[in-house]
């Protein structure tokens, strides 16, 4: 089946239609109304969903990580500006809290497994404790880490929490799922300890060929190979950098999925 990708943007919602075109990600339909239009029966036909979907990047490292088109799992990496130290410090209050909107389409559709991301400030992990309790509620084991961008070679930081949750009872409805919290504890403490990143992956990886801006503080910054976001003269240069800017690390998304994969193959 199609995969589902929903994105506001309309130049990400492009981009992503081009990269479907070219085969970079996988095969789907790109919806760019909100997340809050969007209803559980719009999903049924779907084998994957990738919400707040950017720039495709969690399909292309889905795929990167060994995790075949057909195999289901959902995607969101909800807005990070709400929680953000470079944001407003709306938190929970702001407009763009779209977790609950996220968690209700998760709980009604009942999807295997599901991977996030978010920014990894104090709001960040008081964002990710309800995003837990949430997810237990509806009978779903979730775990995440905190990693950089460094720790798998990249020469920036992009310091986040990445998230993995999975249920043993797809297709049932929440009624006939009570369990006790000590028991989801103990599911999601089994699933944190089985997905483990140790070490950091060489420099001399994919950012061995990193690209070296020169800055008007007299610095250098390496980005990434052959994009040159910032440079003068740069076709739609405020949409690419927005998409940039918005888009998580491949590196890191497929490490983590990775991770995952190999942890449920030793069950």
């Amino acid at each position: 089946m199609a995969a589902y990708y929903n994105e506001i943007d309309p130049y990400a919602a492009q981009w992503l239609r081009n990269l479907i075109a070219a085969g970079h990600i996988a095969a789907g339909d790109v919806d760019e109304r909100s997340i809050e239009d969007v209803t559980p029966d719009d999903l049924r036909n779907y084998t994957q969903c990738h919400f707040f979907a950017g720039i495709g990047v969690w399909s292309y490292a889905l795929r990167r990580a060994g995790w075949s088109d057909d195999k289901p799992v959902w995607t969101g990496s909800c807005p990070c500006q709400p929680f953000s130290a470079a944001g407003q410090g709306g938190g929970f209050d702001d407009e763009r809290h779209l977790w609950p909107h996220f968690h209700y389409l998760i709980e009604q559709c009942r999807p295997p497994v599901v991977f996030g991301e978010q920014v990894a400030s104090k709001d960040g992990l008081a964002w990710l404790d309800l995003v837990q309790a949430d997810l237990e509620g509806a009978n779903y084991a979730a775990t995440a880490v905190d990693i950089c961008a460094a720790g798998v070679g990249a020469p920036h930081i992009r310091q986040r929490l990445y998230w993995v949750a999975n249920s043993d009872n797809s297709g049932q409805q929440p009624s006939a799922r009570s369990r006790s919290r000590s028991q989801c504890t103990s599911k999601r403490n089994n699933l944190r300890g089985s997905v483990a990143i140790s070490g950091t992956a060489p420099t001399n990886g994919f950012w061995r060929d990193a690209d070296w801006l020169s800055c008007r503080d007299g610095k250098w910054r390496p980005v990434e190979p052959s994009t040159f976001p910032l440079a003068n003269g740069i076709t739609a240069r405020v949409g690419r950098l927005r998409a940039y800017g918005n888009a998580i690390c491949a590196e890191v998304a497929e490490t983590f999925v990775g991770a995952y994969m190999a942890a449920q193959e030793q069950k």
